[in-house]
């Protein structure tokens, strides 16, 4: 049987049209898992529930999009995406408009649960836009979809509390469902055809998954750091809510929102990461990233005195993060083409956990010794990842192949 790497066709390139189409459409799906985040309350009182029960909507909808990533994304590596990325975003608009419908809090429960499965679409694009683009172009194509996917994060809930102001909560589901509805119709036309793939039945093809990365050093290490990140990165800012509602700042939830769009800058952020992957630099750069963000978290200890000190801590952290998760993605891409998409389920299954124990570890240590214990804590975890870092740098981190130096 032909290797299936070797058989990789060249990549027909991704124009400027179609990357900001990526870009958008990216963070237009993961949108969708944040649309409730500041609707609770009113959600709640239409429905006739407790506030503390609507928080269940949350949780249902990431469990949702865990087991989306884990049953849809590795088809990528197998089906056609011209078909298949239009089809998971008509799946998500037909889950959202159950949303905008659903007259009774279970219902909502099982649409939200539909949302977060089919919403998957980013983690789709992303690795088909590892294989589209040119390997001197990769790691900015993709830190350019990873930064349109990280704005429509940060977005989202400012987006979410402005629309259901106007128009009530549902109408935010509704447009929703309207976007990914156009989009997947743009997307069929731009996403070009591309030869046919090897065919993995799908029970192997799941199980592949691990196989992928137990076979791949590179993978390994690189998921680990990532997911450390990650836990770091969710740890902080849960914590950062802790400290920004309390005495001295006493911030209301809106002010501590603006506070989070200083996220911004690490988002567009992104794509500068990915253009020094493509120079060669994705290893060294990925140390000094995180070296930066354990500077950062050293150094938020003190500035959580004053604003004015925390808001440039902020700002850099964010941007060491960010660049950390685009040179990580990029590096993956570059390493295994027929399996870009498994590993990219590798990676952001990896980060969904190390997301859920960083917001566990958040509450501990904030219980434990207030914002000094999560800093320590967040400082630590960093310094272990350095240390890993180190260690693989020269071999397990090396680029392989005829792949542009990673």
């Amino acid at each position: 049987m032909t290797d299936p790497a070797a058989a990789t066709p060249p990549a027909p390139g991704m124009p400027a049209g179609r990357t900001l189409l990526f870009a958008v459409a990216g963070g237009a799906a993961v949108s969708n898992l944040y649309w409730a985040q500041p609707l609770l309350e009113e959600i709640a009182r239409s429905l006739g529930v407790s506030t503390g029960a609507a928080g269940a909507l949350l949780t249902v909808t990431q469990v949702g999009y865990a087991l989306g990533i884990f049953l849809i994304v590795p088809l990528g590596d197998v089906l056609d995406r011209r078909t298949l990325v239009p089809a998971v975003l008509t799946a998500s608009a037909l889950a959202l408009v159950l949303v905008a419908l659903a007259p009774t809090f279970p219902l909502l429960l099982l649409a939200l649960a539909l949302v977060g499965l089919s919403t998957v679409a980013a983690q789709v694009l992303g690795p088909l836009a590892g294989d589209l683009a040119r390997p001197q172009e990769r790691g900015r194509v993709v830190g350019t979809v990873v930064s349109g996917v990280l704005v429509g994060i940060l977005l989202s809930r400012t987006v979410s509390g402005l629309v259901a102001d106007l128009l009530g909560w549902r109408a935010v589901y509704l447009l929703a469902a309207a976007v990914a509805l156009v989009l997947a119709v743009l997307l069929r036309r731009a996403v070009p055809r591309l030869p046919a793939r090897e065919r993995i039945a799908y029970p192997r093809l799941l199980a592949s998954v691990l196989a992928q990365v137990r076979g791949l050093p590179l993978a390994q290490v690189t998921i680990v750091l990532s997911a450390v990140n990650f836990a770091v990165f969710t740890m902080f800012w849960t914590a950062l809510t802790f400290l920004l509602s309390a005495e001295p700042f006493s911030y209301s939830l809106s002010a501590i929102g603006l506070v989070g769009l200083a996220g911004l800058l690490g988002a567009l952020a992104a794509r500068g990461a990915g253009r020094l992957h493509d120079r060669g630099w994705s290893v060294p750069a990925t140390g000094a990233a995180l070296a930066v963000a354990l500077v950062c978290v050293v150094l938020a200890g003190p500035a959580a005195r004053s604003i004015l000190a925390l808001l440039p801590v902020i700002v850099v952290f964010d941007v060491a993060v960010q660049a950390t998760s685009v040179l990580s993605q990029t590096r993956l891409f570059a390493a295994a083409p027929q399996a870009r998409s498994r590993l990219n389920t590798a990676l952001v299954t990896a980060n969904f956990v190390g997301a859920a124990l960083g917001s566990a570890a958040a509450g501990a240590l904030w219980h434990v010794g207030g914002w000094t214990a999560v800093s320590a804590g967040a400082a630590g975890a960093y310094a272990l990842a350095l240390l890993v870092w180190l260690a693989a740098r020269h071999r397990a981190l090396a680029p392989a192949g005829g792949e542009q130096p990673a």
